[in-house]
C-alpha cells in the first residue's frame, strides 16, 4: 500500500515540474519603478535580474527606449568572451533605438564591451583589435552628432585608445594563414602534378 502511494507522489510531482507558467504583465504606470529597480539591479551587479525586469517593461511597453537600453547592458555586462556571448542579441537590441547618436553610442559600448571580454578570456590581439577599432568608430559617428556638452563618445573613444596603445604589438594585426586540423590543404593542379612549371 505505501509502495502504490510513493508511486502516486512521484507521478504527481513528475506532472508538476513539466507545468509551463504563464508570465504575468505588469501595469505601465509601474513601468517608471521597475526601470529604477532594473538599474539597481545593474548596480549590484546582478545583471540577470536586470534582464529580466526590462523584459517585463518591454512586454508591457515593447518599444521603451530606457528598458532598450538597459537590457542591452544588462546582456553585455554577462559577456565572458566565450563563444555563448549573446552579441547578436544586444546588438539587435541596441539597433531597436530610434535616436541615432544612442544607437551609435550603445554599438560602440556592445563592441568596447566585447574586446574587454576577450581581453580577459586571453585572446589573441588581432581579435581585440578589431573590436576596439569597430568601438572607435561607432563612438566616432556618435561624437559628430552628439548633443551640446555631452561628452561621452570622446570619452569612450579616448579610453578605446588607451586600450589599444596596452596591446602587445608584438603579435601580428592579423590571425596567421595556418591550416587547421578540420582544414583542407589546396588541391595541387593538374599541371603541377605532371611536373610542369608555370
Amino acid at each position: 500500500m505505501h509502495f502504490v502511494h510513493l508511486v502516486t507522489w512521484e507521478q504527481d510531482l513528475s506532472q508538476e515540474d513539466s507545468v509551463e507558467y504563464k508570465l504575468k504583465t505588469i501595469s505601465t504606470s509601474g513601468i517608471a519603478e521597475a526601470l529604477s529597480k532594473a538599474q539597481l539591479y545593474r548596480y549590484l551587479r546582478e545583471p540577470e535580474e536586470s534582464e529580466s525586469i526590462c523584459q517585463d517593461i518591454l512586454a508591457a511597453d515593447p518599444e521603451n527606449q530606457a528598458a532598450l537600453r538597459l537590457l542591452g547592458l544588462s546582456i553585455t555586462d554577462q559577456f565572458t568572451g566565450d563563444v555563448t556571448d549573446r552579441c547578436s542579441e544586444a546588438d539587435a537590441i541596441f539597433r531597436r533605438l530610434t535616436a541615432p547618436y544612442g544607437k551609435n553610442y550603445y554599438l560602440g559600448i556592445l563592441s568596447e564591451r566585447r574586446a574587454k571580454a576577450q581581453m580577459r578570456a586571453g585572446r589573441p590581439s588581432y581579435v581585440v583589435v578589431g573590436l576596439i577599432e569597430e568601438a572607435m568608430r561607432y563612438f566616432d559617428e556618435a561624437e559628430k552628432i552628439r548633443p551640446a556638452a555631452n561628452e561621452e563618445a570622446i570619452l569612450r573613444w579616448n579610453r578605446c585608445a588607451r586600450l589599444l596603445a596596452k596591446l602587445p604589438h608584438r603579435e601580428a594585426a592579423e590571425p596567421p594563414s595556418v591550416l587547421g586540423d578540420e582544414d583542407t590543404p589546396p588541391v595541387p593542379s593538374r599541371a603541377h602534378s605532371a611536373g610542369v612549371r608555370r
